[in-house]
């Protein structure tokens, strides 16, 4: 499923290059390309993420260069860099599974409302959105545990916790959740982790494809003005981007998705990241519950405490939906069990 030919009131078309979809890639080059490459964009967006997580678990309201500024002044560079390791090791399996579930759940849902009859636009953006749900779900079984470990490595040396409580390393971290809390207390957030990134995700894949087609329509006014990138027929011209184009409507789409996605779902993830990395002063060693969460973070900022790290998380998403969506579809052409060409 993919916008196809895009057609504009003045008569004109956009002729895009063929969607690739899961059958026909090169399933092995499709995993390890895209082990390979997305690993590069986690080593990129990593400092962000971090300043982001510190932001949201901080009892005083701290600006993101500010946060910056002390973990750069305190502990270096690799400040920003803690946990990256652990979140590293866990990406690669999170990315299979969601990449997976992603295609999967795409190709299979598109097919299924096309032939119900539903309207082109319409099954995409249906398509989009049960596939980005789909995606979160499986990759949150791995990203959850990587996701706890790399969070309290990420902000234990600014949480005030026991001496107990201070890791070595990821692997440390690991083994002794696991003996103080067992398998659930590597699923801590897990319910929570869904209610954050499954709506996120099904927002953002469809937000992404509702813009998409925005963009284009906007493209195809400009060219028609201009009269560039056009083969005249009888009828009507058609325009054919170039695939710098493609991939420049696909970023600014991207962009504008994750924007609006991160907007909405920060108060979910502020919640979410507490729920993983604080321990509840009320009830000793156990977790807090969500109620004592969104009290504690009233109590230290008003409602507005739930937007910790909005900022950060914004340009996370924002930058991460660009890099990623580019990523994702050079991937796929590389993939492609023809090496079929970009049109």
């Amino acid at each position: 499923m993919s916008l196809g030919v895009a057609e504009e009131e003045s008569g004109k078309e956009i002729q895009l290059p063929a969607d690739v979809d899961w059958q026909m890639l090169d399933k092995s080059k499709f995993f390890f390309l895209g082990a390979a490459l997305f690993s590069g964009v986690s080593a990129v967006l990593y400092p962000v993420v971090v300043l982001k997580t510190r932001q949201q678990v901080a009892q005083a309201h701290l600006s993101c260069f500010k946060t910056a500024f002390s973990v750069v002044r305190l502990e270096g560079i690799r400040g920003l860099y803690r946990g990256f390791g652990t979140s590293l090791m866990g990406t690669i399996p999170a990315r299979a599974l969601y990449m997976t579930a992603l295609e999967v759940t795409k190709s299979s849902v598109g097919t299924a409302t096309v032939r119900l009859g539903i309207p082109e636009p319409t099954a995409t953006a249906l398509a989009s959105a049960a596939a980005g749900l789909s995606a979160a779900v499986a990759a949150q079984l791995v990203w959850t545990p990587v996701d706890v470990v790399s969070q309290r490595l990420m902000v234990q040396r600014v949480c005030a916790a026991p001496a107990s409580c201070k890791y070595l390393n990821g692997i440390d971290a690991f083994r002794r959740i696991l003996k103080t809390d067992g398998p659930k207390g590597l699923y801590r957030g897990f319910g929570f982790s869904i209610l954050t990134y499954a709506p996120s995700n099904a927002l953002w894949w469809t937000s992404y494809t509702i813009t998409q087609r925005l963009v284009w329509s906007g493209y195809g006014c400009y060219c028609s003005k201009n009269g560039d990138d056009r083969i005249e027929d009888n009828i009507k011209s058609t325009l054919k981007p170039d695939s710098k184009t493609v991939m420049m409507v696909q970023g600014v789409s991207a962009a504008m998705a994750g924007g609006v996605s991160a907007l909405i779902t920060t108060p979910l993830d502020t919640i979410k990241t507490r729920l993983q990395v604080l321990d509840g002063d009320e009830n000793g060693r156990r977790a807090p519950t969500v109620a004592q969460t969104v009290r504690n973070l009233v109590r230290e900022g008003g409602w507005m405490a739930c937007y910790r790290g909005l900022g950060p998380r914004w340009a996370s998403m924002s930058m991460s939906a660009t890099t990623m969506i580019t990523t994702y579809e050079f991937l796929k052409r590389l993939s492609t069990k023809n090496q079929e060409k970009w049109a």
